[in-house]
């Protein structure tokens, strides 16, 4: 799917923070930081948490691959059976596939995500992975932290640091996943 060339328009009371160039320098940037902290890039597997945090992690290995010429790992990893809020959901949740490098024995995983809120999703993304190995480290990278955090999980790699009120709703939408442009907005409750 192609991104729109129009802008799409915000909902009423909908505040835009990253437009479409702003989210793909904070992108590019992310994937320099990565690249600046992991000298060894072939023992880097970019890993996204669903749904947007996979469309994430491919466009930071497309970033690495054209600025290093090394191809990292992409992967997805599954949160939905470590989540602590199963009891809280009417539908269950989506389930997605766990793609993970053969071995996770020293190599440095990356867990993407779209936006850092409670610490609880980054909590489920390290749990799971645990479940299938140990790998040297997990370092974390989001488009947006907001803060209000639950649990002490703090990003390696931000994107946007964006103070919120607790009511508000970051909206994180990219034109593969969501069929409209690129954007990052807040939502009054």
């Amino acid at each position: 799917m192609t991104e729109p060339t129009q802008p799409t328009p915000l909902p009423p009371g909908a505040t835009l923070v990253l437009d479409s160039a702003a989210l793909d320098r904070c992108l590019k940037r992310l994937a320099h930081e990565i690249i600046e902290r992991n000298p060894d890039l072939t023992k880097v597997a970019l890993i996204g948490i669903p749904l947007r945090g996979i469309h994430i992690a491919q466009r930071l290995t497309a970033f690495i691959e054209q600025v290093e010429k090394v191809r990292v790992f992409a992967g997805v990893v599954d949160v939905s059976m470590h989540r602590d809020d199963l009891h809280r959901h009417r539908v269950p949740p989506r389930v997605e596939r766990t793609e993970l490098p053969r071995s996770l024995d020293d190599m440095t995983i990356v867990l993407t995500d779209d936006v850092l809120f409670s610490g609880r999703t980054c909590r489920a993304a390290m749990e799971t992975i645990s479940a299938y190995g140990r790998p040297a480290r997990i370092q974390y990278a989001v488009l947006v932290d907001r803060g209000h955090r639950e649990l002490p999980i703090r990003a390696d790699y931000v994107g946007k640091n964006l103070p919120t009120a607790l009511a508000q709703k970051v909206h994180v939408r990219f034109a593969a996943t969501d069929g409209i442009a690129d954007s990052v907005w807040i939502s009054q409750p």
